[in-house]
């Protein structure tokens, strides 16, 4: 049976405006705490996907090739690394067979990577997995927008693709015989969005499409977002079809909330219930 397993190398901080868009404080404080510097907790929730023969990891955190200067601007706490993380659970990097790169922004794709013992050659982390995300999101990171620019760390993928080792994603389409990746481009062009059959229903990995459960609703678009008008369109499509067909929404950054379902309110569609995969 297919089993899903969090894996959690580190949390961090981010200031809590930023992560919620042109809501006000006044409002998004009722649901999330955040510090005296306005900073919210966020977690790098990546998920391992272990069908028996295929150990699928999606997303690898910061990683540990930037500068502690760096890091210390996320402000990063319960720091452990991929390798711990996956230990914890009887894995080895060794085990993973794939992984999935929902885009190439550096708090998902810095554990991608390792630098060898000389700490400039970069080193694959996954030495038996081939590496995958979508054309769309391999042009936008070689050649960034002005307000990407600062996300992207070529030394993060560059060398996986010079490897052979990451395979470009063109379409929308069937991964596996479990998982299906759908493709949102308002927060970054070409955001790979996969959708796992798991116990007879579907999970998606959020990524940065919803980062908390608390940005359901479809004014709360992070200010980080590319195109906000065309997060907001994409959410609505996604949130009306999801409801419908009892979708759990799995979060990659949401520290409190692992899990929601969702439902349609007077307001719109808004989560039902908090839980975590282990209660699935």
């Amino acid at each position: 049976m297919i089993k899903l397993i969090p894996i959690i190398p580190e949390n961090f901080k981010m200031d809590g405006g930023a992560c919620f868009g042109v809501v006000p404080k006044s409002i998004w404080s009722k649901h999330v705490s955040s510090d005296e510097n306005n900073m919210v907790r966020m977690s790098s929730r990546c998920l391992l996907v272990d069908t028996g023969e295929r150990k699928i990891l999606i997303d690898t955190g910061l990683g540990n090739k930037q500068s502690e200067k760096y890091y210390n601007y996320y402000h990063l706490f319960d720091r452990k690394g991929l390798k711990k993380a996956l230990s914890e659970y009887g894995y080895k990097p060794e085990d993973i067979t794939d992984v999935i790169l929902t885009h190439l922004h550096f708090d998902h794709v810095g554990g991608a990577v390792n630098w060898d013992e000389d700490g400039r050659t970069p080193v694959a982390a996954f030495p038996n997995a081939t590496y995958y995300c979508s054309k769309a999101q391999w042009d936008s990171a070689n050649m960034p927008n002005p307000r990407e620019k600062g996300a992207y760390f070529p030394e993060n993928y560059v060398s996986l693709f010079e490897e052979g080792r990451l395979e470009l994603v063109h379409d929308e389409g069937p991964f596996s015989e479990n998982i299906y990746l759908e493709i949102k481009s308002g927060h970054t062009k070409g955001q790979l969005i996969p959708i796992i059959d798991f116990k007879g229903r579907k999970v998606v990995y959020m990524a940065d499409f919803i980062p908390f459960v608390f940005n359901v609703p479809l004014a709360y678009v992070p200010s980080f977002d590319i195109d906000p008008v065309q997060s907001m369109e994409e959410k609505e499509e996604f949130l009306n079809r999801t409801v419908n067909e009892d979708y759990i929404l799995f979060f990659e950054h949401d520290f409190d909330y692992e899990c929601c379902s969702l439902e349609q309110t007077p307001k719109g569609v808004r989560a039902k219930e908090v839980f975590s995969l282990s209660e699935i």
